[in-house]
């Protein structure tokens, strides 16, 4: 409806530059002498259509283009693999909030050392990651890869670990070890400010899984007792 109501404004210039300008020519026509004080007002009616339609059509042209979106296929839920530690249950639960709540992702995986750390927003049944072609080539080439609309790339088969339908899937390193795949709900939908976010926020969460999965234990207290 919103979408409607947008269209409806952008075309009023338009319609009231054509109608300006039709009332302009018939007044003309019907006018038996013209004066030049009336020649000077038609002047600057016409100027006024003129702006007023060209107005209009640079509205047209700069009318953005909303993606075709689509309910996702799965349930809304929120999975974090129990033995992690607490202090990473948070840093993923910040990460995976800041991603769904500021781009356009509506599912989430976190997969690290062969283990899938979280699954957040729209969940897939099937829970396990299995490395496809396009997972090894990210965790290979520490390099990000957006495939901008799954229906037109065959790779899109091996994420068989996020809704069928979903539009969009972003592949972000997290080290050599590690991704994050976020899928989105419309195709293209990703902006270049989207993509530098998830990298910004990938980085930091890298970091975090690094250092936080890597902490030797605790040392424990020696016994005085002999």
């Amino acid at each position: 409806m919103k979408a409607d109501n947008n269209r409806i404004v952008r075309l009023v210039p338009i319609v009231a530059g054509s109608i300006a300008g039709t009332l302009l020519m018939i007044n003309r026509v019907l006018t038996p002498e013209l004066t030049d004080s009336q020649a000077r007002s038609d002047a600057v009616g016409v100027i006024l259509t003129a702006v007023l339609i060209l107005t209009g059509l640079l509205w047209q042209q700069v009318q953005p283009r909303q993606p075709d979106s689509v309910i996702l296929e799965g349930t809304e839920g929120f999975e974090l693999l129990p033995t992690l530690p607490d202090d990473l249950k948070t840093e993923l639960a910040w990460a995976s909030h800041l991603l769904l709540t500021n781009t356009v992702t509506r599912s989430i995986v976190i997969y690290y050392r062969g283990q899938v750390l979280l699954r957040r927003g729209v969940l897939a049944p099937k829970v396990e990651v299995t490395p496809g072609a396009i997972l090894n080539l990210v965790l290979s080439k520490q390099k990000a890869i957006y495939l901008v609309d799954t229906k037109i790339y065959p790779g899109r088969f091996e994420f068989d670990y996020l809704p069928p339908n979903t539009q969009g899937i972003i592949c972000q390193p997290l080290g050599p070890e590690g991704v994050a795949i976020l899928g989105a709900n419309a195709p293209r939908s990703y902006t270049k400010q989207d993509e530098t976010w998830i990298e910004g926020i990938a980085n930091k969460l890298a970091n975090s899984l690094e250092s936080l999965l890597t902490m030797p234990p605790a040392a424990t207290k020696p016994n005085d007792k002999i």
